[in-house]
């Protein structure tokens, strides 16, 4: 049997009350005459008297305590006890802490998430080492009074910026169009998306070169990989080298492998790079078009280390306007766009604003400070609401002499412990969300465990979060008069649930904004999705023209891919139809202002492509091959016969440079660009050089998988040296939302997670209030109150607060939501029921949340919630 010991506090007053050196001696000697106590008198009256000796030892020191105690001894204790207390009161009240710590972990949680995506965005393109003076050279206009902004470029511009403003140019870089070529080595081909450059780009772009140099591009027929493609060609072999094919007609040899750009990168597709004098050469179109009319090609330009972008912008801005003399009427303009503001800004509307992702950054960053708000509001309430339970414990350490700024850190200890059982779990969530985070997000984010800025980061967060969360339960308990605690007369006041009301009120406003906005979001959506598009995209793929192979076969591979059963029709265009590429100036038509300034979209067609994709004739008809005026002809939309404004357009005549087209007809609109915007005016022209697009419409009557495998069978006989790539025109046009589905299934998370948390927390004041309450509804029941009737007074109040949060919340997200609708051309008005489905499905879930309590409540037997009385 174990020996029975003094008891410990007493020690603890020793250690808090005694001199230092004397404390060993003291316990020596108090031990000594406890122990002859326990043989004399048993273990009752030792202990006793221990107690009495070690409070008659401690008195003359009391005074001195803090003199003779070493300061850092007494803030150990002190935040030691505090700490005890806090976990002591964590485990005596299960239910509320586990509210507490899940609420404020999820809170954390989505701050993380968002800070983790706003952290991504913010840092985009920093991976380049030039980031702070790499520009995109653009090139604006203003076309009957709205200005517009693109990246089409003349060769000739390049040229001179070399040349003439080397001073202000550390290096300017030709570029082709991002786009998908095939890349073959031996029996092994792929599609990739890589680009044509000018030798300087490694350079401009530091790129990480794991093997050869950054001047590979030297050598015209050379080529540098990126380090997934040089595995995927040449797997464990040393490409240095070797040989690959592009689009089965240009063999060059690889001269490097960088490593691949990050995801959150504007060349993070760009897997190989070709040189531009290769490009140049091997297309034999460029050179008659290397003029100032030209528009078809980007550059690239690193400003020196002594210039600034604007001053840099200044000089170059009218050199277009001098160089091609007959744009003066669009009053075109040479612009720098700096790499920083590629992603965020990522051009200008049409009245010469910003525009861009940095409205995402805000709206985001905004969501996440109110769904952290909402989970430290949960912490407040339930906090002050159990304030009754401990006013007693206020009241008593008042007494024996703790001061209000021992009380507040001993309340804001408990604060900081659940922040800190909060903070590791709200980590572990954020583990769990991360991988359908990124999903959504189009992402690929991580946790930063190894950069200790993110800890800094993480923990000051969660102090400043403790700090926040804790103020007003520590303020206010620390505030009760332990004389009226003690004599039992302590009342909360009359107004001492009110700040407790107006937080409920605060969150399901924050809530029901979220929910109102999400709604919206989704029905400007849908809008959009269903919009009349002018055409039948179903069934409907695209093939690239990459090779040579199929340029020049039109006819025989239509009847080849007909004769299959599995084809409906096919033909050629510039241009998928979910994209519109050329906007062209030059025209003229009768009736024309000679002030105005014109401005069309130009398609290149075969003849059958109105059959492949089903567009519809208001007026005229289609190209036919039984008339060979048609090589003449062009077919326009709806909105370019308003644009023009033509009455009775079948016949008449429209110059394209001085060229004379005969309107064939006209076509309903097709929704080729975004479908949020108004289709653009657009004229289709035949033409089969042009065509760079195969379209193919598929027999309904065959399974897809049938019909592609016969599809696939006729492209590997007319070109046998390229793997077989499509897209469905379905999946593209849906690729158009993909912005837009993100924002939507963003906001519905933290929409969900903030009534999560709203609800936790109201689950828990309904059970306060009902635990408060609950000698008045045994009373009631014994004087034949109903279950119902006991649950309306218990619900009651909390549907107040939502309705008080309605009131609030409409206006609100009405004035947000009208500004974000506005962006778009083509949207939704927003509909009075969308505020009342919401408010109505607020109204349920707080029932819902506050019912189970109430009727616990209703249900009990008031014999035992009387039996005190």
């Amino acid at each position: 049997m174990q020996k029975p010991q003094p008891p410990r506090w007493a020690d603890r007053l020793l250690i808090w009350f005694c001199a230092p050196h004397l404390l060993e001696e003291v316990q020596g000697d108090l031990y000594e005459r406890f122990q002859k106590n326990l043989r004399l008198f048993g273990e009752k009256t030792a202990r006793w008297e221990y107690i009495k000796g070690v409070l008659s030892f401690i008195k003359p020191f009391a005074l001195r305590r803090k003199k003779e105690v070493p300061h850092s001894l007494y803030i150990q204790i002190m935040i030691s006890n505090y700490f005890k207390i806090a976990f002591r009161n964590l485990l005596k009240y299960k239910g509320y802490s586990f509210i507490n710590i899940f609420g404020l972990a999820s809170g954390m949680a989505v701050a993380i998430l968002i800070g983790l995506w706003i952290y991504d965005e913010l840092s985009y393109n920093k991976y380049y080492q030039n980031y702070d003076r790499i520009a995109k050279v653009m090139q604006g206009a203003t076309i009957n009074g709205e200005f517009g902004a693109g990246g089409a470029m003349p060769i000739p511009l390049g040229t001179m910026l070399k040349t003439d403003f080397s001073e202000d140019f550390n290096s300017i870089v030709m570029s082709s169009w991002t786009s998908e070529h095939i890349l073959a080595n031996g029996d092994k081909k792929f599609t990739k998306t890589g680009n044509y450059l000018s030798q300087e780009a490694p350079d401009m772009l530091t790129l990480k070169m794991l093997k050869g140099t950054r001047a590979g591009l030297k050598d015209q027929n050379s080529i540098l990989l990126s380090e997934s493609v040089a595995k995927t060609l040449f797997g464990y072999t040393d490409p240095m080298g070797q040989i690959v094919k592009i689009d089965n007609k240009l063999n060059v040899k690889v001269t490097g492998v960088y490593e691949d750009f990050p995801y959150n990168t504007e060349f993070r597709d760009m897997t190989f790079i070709a040189p531009w004098d290769l490009y140049v050469s091997s297309e034999p179109w460029i050179k008659p078009n290397a003029h100032w009319g030209n528009n078809s090609w980007q550059i690239l330009a690193q400003i020196a280390p002594k210039a600034d972008f604007e001053t840099v912008s200044r000089k170059i801005k009218d050199l277009r306007l001098k160089n091609a003399p007959e744009t003066a009427h669009m009053k075109p303009e040479i612009l720098l766009q700096p790499m920083s503001r590629w992603h965020l800004y990522g051009g200008w509307d049409k009245f010469r604003n910003p525009e861009g992702r940095i409205q995402y950054v805000w709206l985001f960053g905004i969501i996440g400070v109110f769904v952290l708000l909402l989970a430290c509001i949960n912490f407040m309430n339930l906090s002050t609401a159990r304030s009754e339970k401990r006013a007693k414990e206020v009241g008593i350490r008042k007494a024996v002499g703790s001061v209000r700024l021992q009380l507040i850190a001993q309340f804001f200890s408990e604060s900081l412990l659940v922040v800190a059982f909060a903070f590791m779990l709200s980590l572990l969530l954020v583990l769990l969300m991360l991988p359908f985070f990124n999903e959504v997000a189009d992402k690929k984010l991580t946790l930063l465990w190894n950069e200790p800025v993110f800890w800094l980061m993480g923990l000051g967060f969660s102090l400043f979060t403790g700090l926040i969360a804790g103020s007003y339960p520590a303020i206010y308990l620390s505030s009760f008069q332990p004389v009226k605690v003690l004599k039992g007369t302590f009342k909360a006041g009359r107004f001492a649930a009110l700040p407790r009301k107006v937080l409920v009120v605060v969150q399901f406003t924050v809530s029901v904004t979220l929910i109102i906005g999400t709604i919206i979001v989704f029905r400007q959506i849908q809008h959009a999705k269903n919009r009349p598009i002018g055409y039948d995209r179903n069934g409907i793929i695209t093939v690239a023209m990459n090779t040579p192979e199929l340029h020049g076969q039109y006819n025989v591979l239509r009847s080849e891919l007909k004769s299959t059963g599995a084809v409906v029709e096919m033909s050629t265009s510039s241009t998928p139809t979910t994209q519109l590429g050329a906007r062209l100036v030059g025209f003229d038509w009768p009736g024309k202002d000679p002030g105005f300034k014109e401005q069309l979209g130009v398609m290149a067609v075969t003849h059958d492509f109105g059959k492949t994709v089903g567009w519809q004739f208001t007026q005229g008809r289609d190209f036919s091959r039984n008339f060979s005026t048609d090589s003449s002809g062009i077919v326009l939309n709806e909105t370019a016969i308003k644009y023009m404004g033509l009455k009775d357009p079948v016949g008449q005549i429209i110059k394209w440079n001085n060229n004379p087209f005969r309107i064939l007809g006209v076509i309903k609109d097709m929704v080729m660009d975004s479908p949020f915007e108004p289709v653009y005016q657009t004229v289709f022209i035949l033409n089969y050089n042009w065509t760079h697009v195969i379209n193919i419409k598929l027999n309904p009557e065959l399974s897809a998988n049938e019909s592609l495998a016969k599809v696939e069978s006729v492209f590997k006989k007319f070109n046998p040296g390229s793997p077989f790539d499509y897209k469905f025109t379905d999946q593209q046009y849906a690729m158009k939302f993909s912005t837009e589905d993100r924002i939507g299934k963003l906001a519905t998370f933290f929409a969900i997670l903030a009534i999560l948390i709203s609800c936790l927390g109201l689950f828990g004041l309904a059970s306060f209030v009902a635990e408060q309450r609950i000698k008045e509804i045994g009373i009631r029941k014994v004087l034949g109150a109903t279950v119902f009737s006991l649950w309306r007074l218990l619900s009651t109040e909390f549907v107040l607060f939502v309705l008080v949060s309605l009131l609030l919340a409409v206006p609100i997200s009405y004035y947000f939501m009208n500004s974000w609708l506005q962006k778009y051309t083509y949207h939704i008005e927003i509909s009075w029921w969308i505020f009342a489905l919401s408010g109505l499905g607020t109204i349920f879930i707080t029932l819902l949340t506050v019912s189970y309590q109430a009727i616990k409540a209703a249900l009990m037997n008031p014999v035992k919630t009387l039996k005190s009385e």
